[in-house]
């Protein structure tokens, strides 16, 4: 029976004709250990089998693993084989490090807190502890026994046919957007799908308006893909067309959130709606209307799409269910205008072919079979009442120091700061004392009048966010000199 060889398996470059075999083996084992592909205290196998595995003498072998050992790069101990030196100097293994073109983190995503659980006012988290695990779990084990190899085997780069056909017909009863399933392209979530329309729309150099406070990921692909960012200002109704007018008329692109403009909550209504449809239609401009968590709306009949009122093809329509179900799922996706639909589908195979089809089978059952409309009604009432124990607490306890906006939709809202403290500030303290809270001036652009906290309300009860609200107001009272301002002690009966 031949002897086993050991399983050390190094590739191992072609050698020069000019180059003698024991040259060559040398070089390429140096190298190997100077680029750390044989880190220190590795064993190499016997020089028997060394030299079986690359066809060489075992003499050559030997020759080698001796002068490598005289040099401080290996170690030979009788019975204990051969090893990378584990004191070889740092110095001797450290590269130089190639040089990349430095990308930094966009500054309103630097330093967010991910510590596990969240911690209120954590504003971009859903109540992940309420999602329904067994009932999906049911529906996943279901689809995974009776799923036909083909699902398997890869998929159309629009996604699963009846999840796009589940999804436009959500979308048409729950929305009012109008479309078919040929229309509704997979995606991993708002991100990729931001992506993939700034790469296809934008040329560098060409403007793209953006909600000036605004939502980052926006901003982040629209410069990644070299374009010139246009802040527009907000105001009650939302964007500003006639600001954004003044600004830079003609811009390629504009991105608006009109159901629940993030950071600050308002709704985009119908005769502002009207104006910047009339804006795309005159300047040939795409709107990409991101709807980020209307689901959730909690006050009046849902309030349908701007897509839905677009006779021009200028809308792409945005929507995920990562928040709506949970963030790990990675599944959203585009309702493009008929003209867009196949030069995306071009760019997106040169990015990830296709989404993942089993997830996208056993969500199309989820949604199917009705658990994804109990799910939504269920978060609705309940996200409901903790806002409602927001804005009571903090009407209660944050009088003077921090007036939090009425919202009708969404997972978080922003309160505005009355003290004279900056945002920065505010965040700061907040964390100091344990509160996520995020400043609003980390979602600003040129806008410096806007000061205030993004507060999340969904991923906590009604005592946490009252706890929340003490410590809060504790934060703030660091940085305030307001004599109506209850005192500390007074917080203290309500813990």
């Amino acid at each position: 029976m031949p002897k086993d060889v050991s399983s050390l398996q190094l590739a191992l470059h072609e050698r020069a004709p000019d180059t003698t075999l024991t040259r060559w083996l040398y070089q390429e084992l140096r190298r190997a250990i100077l680029d750390r592909r044989l880190l220190p205290g590795t064993r190499l196998p016997a020089t028997r089998d060394f030299a079986l595995q690359y066809g060489v003498s075992r003499g050559t072998v030997v020759t080698v693993f001796e002068q490598l050992q005289a040099e401080g790069y290996l170690i030979g101990r009788v019975g204990a084989g051969t090893r990378i030196n584990e004191r070889l100097s740092q110095d001797v293994l450290k590269k130089q490090a190639p040089q990349l073109r430095a990308i930094k983190l966009p500054g309103p995503i630097r330093g967010l807190p991910t510590s596990r659980p969240a911690l209120p006012f954590r504003p971009y988290e859903p109540a992940l502890e309420e999602f329904p695990v067994e009932i999906w779990a049911r529906v996943a084990g279901r689809r995974l026994r009776r799923s036909p190899s083909s699902l398997l085997a890869g998929g159309d780069p629009r996604g699963y046919a009846p999840l796009r056909e589940t999804i436009a017909a959500y979308l048409g009863s729950s929305r009012g957007v109008n479309c078919s399933a040929d229309s509704v392209v997979m995606v991993s979530g708002v991100q990729q799908g931001l992506d993939l329309i700034a790469r296809l729309l934008i040329k560098p150099g060409e403007a793209v308006w953006v909600e000036d406070p605004g939502y980052f990921g926006a901003i982040a692909a629209f410069r990644q893909a070299g374009a010139k960012i246009i802040p527009v200002p907000v105001d009650e109704s939302g964007l500003s067309v006639s600001q954004g007018e003044k600004l830079w008329k003609s811009a390629k692109a504009a991105y608006l959130t009109p159901a629940h403009q993030f950071p600050l909550g308002m709704a985009m209504p119908a005769d502002r709606r009207i104006t910047v449809l009339k804006w795309a239609r005159d300047t040939g401009a795409f709107l990409i209307e991101d709807d980020y968590d209307s689901e959730y709306r909690f006050d009046g009949r849902p309030m349908p799409a701007l897509q839905g009122l677009d006779k021009a093809g200028s809308v792409i329509f945005l929507g995920s269910f990562n928040k709506v179900l949970f963030p790990s799922l990675r599944l959203g996706y585009l309702v493009l205008p008929p003209a867009l639909l196949d030069p995306l589908l071009a760019l997106r195979l040169g990015v990830d072919l296709h989404p993942p089809s089993l997830d996208q089978a056993i969500l199309c059952d989820f949604m199917t079979e009705g658990h994804l409309g109990r799910h939504i009604r269920r978060m609705r009432d309940m996200y409901a009442e903790r806002l409602a124990a927001l804005q009571h607490e903090a009407r209660k306890y944050l009088e003077g120091l921090l007036d939090v906006s009425p919202i009708q939709a969404g997972l978080n809202t922003a309160g505005f700061l009355r003290n004279g403290m900056s945002s920065r500030q505010a965040e700061a303290l907040a964390a100091n004392h344990g509160i996520e809270a995020l400043g609003l001036d980390r979602f600003t652009l040129r806008r410096r009048n806007v000061e205030g906290l993004l507060l999340g309300f969904a991923a906590f009860d009604e005592r946490e966010i009252r706890r929340g609200i003490v410590t809060l107001v504790r934060a703030l009272e660091q940085g305030a000199s307001l004599s109506n301002v209850r005192s500390v002690a007074q917080l203290e009966r309500v813990k």
